[in-house]
Parts: C-alpha cells; structure tokens; sequence
C-alpha cells in the first residue's frame, strides 16, 4: 500500500475577485479565527487539514517572489519577539508549530498563469514517485466527522490502491456551472465510493442530464468536485499529454482535462463522497461564510450564535 505523504497546495492566483485586499495582502495570507480560536491565515488553516491527515511534507506552488512571505511567516519567534509573549504559554506553542510547519514546507513557482493543470504541473519534480494529496489555496473544509475531510478521501486511497481519488458532493443542477463534475458508476454507493465515469468541468444542465447522471442520486443532483484529490505521479503523463497537444480550454492547461485522459488510461480513478463542508474564501461573500462556518463550529459557538440572535433581533427592529 503507498502511503500518501505529500500534499500540494495551489496558491499562484491572482486574487483579482478579492481586490482591492488582495493588492496588499495574498488572499491564501487572509486571517480567519479558526475553530480553536486562534487567528490564522488562511494557507494554515489548509495546511493543518493536510498535517492531521497524516501528511508529512507540503508543496505550495506560488507566483515568482511569494515564497520569502511564506518564510517569514512560518517560523519559530526570535529571542527578541518572545520577549512580548512573557507569561503567553499558548503563543510559545504556537510558534513552535509554525517552526515545525515551516520545515515541512517546500515551493515550487508558476511562472506564467497557464491554468490549474499547468500550477500542478509545477510541483511534479516535489512528487517524485509517489502518491499526493492536492488541496486547492482557498478552500477551507470543516468535517461533519471528527475525521478530517483530507484523511476520508486519503483513507480510500490508500486501502484501495488507486491511481486516483477525487472527492466529490452530490450538488444541484443549478450549481453546475462552478465545479467539475464526475458521472459514477457505483461501487459501494452507501459509502458513498463510485467508480469515476466521463469527468466534465463546469457541464451546462443540458450536458449533464445526458451525460453525467450518478445512478442512485435524486434527479437534478450531480457529483461534483469537493476541491480535494489524491493522485499518483500518472497524473503528470496525462499533464504532459496535454501540454504536448497544446490541448488547452479558454487558453489555459485545466486539470479537469487530465484527469478524464488519467480516467481513460485506468479503472482505479474513483470519486469519494466526503462528509462535510467546504467554503470558498477567494471570493468576499465566501470568506464571510467561511468565518462564520468556523465560528459555529468551534470553542466560540455560543457567545457566535448569542450575537447572531442580537444582531438578527436588532433587524427585525430597525
């Protein structure tokens, strides 16, 4: 069985749906207050995900000249800086986590914005021969187990011996047009595991109706990607195929495209129905939600949920 290791994290976009912020601060460096109700960048929040999932070392893939950010982040306090912290245990031990994160962490650079697929691409020389967790930069996930959304999938991966894990949610048809879909073909449908189909990116209704329809799942329902994959290295070729037949959509290399070629190469590409949320920080109403999502879900849910009962009470009145 090969076990998943590695992880990698996109996180070389341009954040053009976060400006003007994101002209200041990169929106994967966005703070949120996370379920322990420590205040966090976005980027560790995900890179936490991955850690208590089992994983050992962290690819970020970055636009050219982010990584120094990354490194001053992800670091033990100096002497110096501790000194401000005196009496602070829990922010003594937090720095020694981001010192532990920071050396699980290595980059790889996107030089120019050739799609999804082509920043995967990137971190093929981090991968080597094995298998890796692909998590995308702005996507947070909050778990309806106490298993992490990243460990569920990984678990199926890695007792099955695929070639390929994507999680995936049954999702309205009206919500096509944001998500890659997969067609599945069941395998223990109660587990919510399928057999991966024709995987299509962003299906108008009328192309999913006809090609992408899951046995087993009430009409008007899909699976769609969760954001989360687990591949081995065959996902390069399939990258490498496209790039070698300039096979690109809307001028760009998307993953969505290798993985159907990797699907048609193997019967062990799967699809995985995770028990959870996720949450999409890179566009401003998302990140809202994501906070509150984390909010309702942690250490402060009832003084959260007595201010949403204020603040809904003071509506009503004005």
């Amino acid at each position: 069985m090969a076990k998943v290791r590695k992880a990698v994290i996109t996180a070389a976009g341009r954040g053009t749906r976060q400006y003007p912020a994101s002209t200041a601060v990169q929106k994967e460096m966005f703070p949120l207050v996370d379920r322990d109700g420590l205040t966090k960048p976005v980027i560790q929040i995900i890179g936490e995900e991955c850690i208590e999932s089992g994983i050992e070392e962290i690819c970020i893939i970055t636009q050219p000249g982010e990584e120094k950010q990354y490194r001053e982040y992800f670091r033990r306090m100096t002497d110096l800086e501790s000194r401000s912290f005196r009496g602070k245990d829990w922010a003594i031990l937090e720095s020694e986590k981001l010192g532990s994160f920071g050396e699980r962490v290595h980059f790889a650079e996107q030089h120019s914005p050739e799609g999804f697929g082509h920043a995967v691409y990137q971190a093929k020389a981090f991968v080597g021969d094995e298998p890796f967790l692909l998590l995308l930069g702005d996507h947070i996930y909050v778990s309806d187990l106490k298993e992490r959304c990243a460990r569920q999938v990984i678990r199926v991966f890695e007792q099955y011996m695929l070639d390929a894990a994507s999680a995936v949610q049954p999702t309205l048809e009206k919500l096509l047009h944001l998500f890659g879909v997969i067609k599945g073909d069941p395998i223990d449908a109660n587990k919510g595991i399928y057999r991966a189909g024709l995987i299509h990116e962003k299906p108008k209704p009328e192309y999913a109706r006809e090609h992408l329809a899951t046995p087993g799942l009430p009409a008007g329902n899909y699976l769609a990607h969760f954001g989360m994959h687990v591949f081995s290295p065959r996902i390069f070729d399939s990258l490498e195929y496209l790039f070698k037949n300039n096979l690109r959509e809307k001028g760009e290399f998307q993953l969505t495209a290798a993985q159907e070629h990797l699907r048609q190469q193997t019967d062990k590409y799967w699809a995985v129905t995770c028990a959870g949320q996720r949450y999409d920080t890179g566009i401003p109403y998302g990140l809202m939600e994501t906070q509150l999502a984390l909010a309702l879900n942690g250490v402060h849910r009832t003084e959260i949920c007595e201010a949403i009962a204020r603040i809904l009470a003071m509506q009503v009145k004005s």
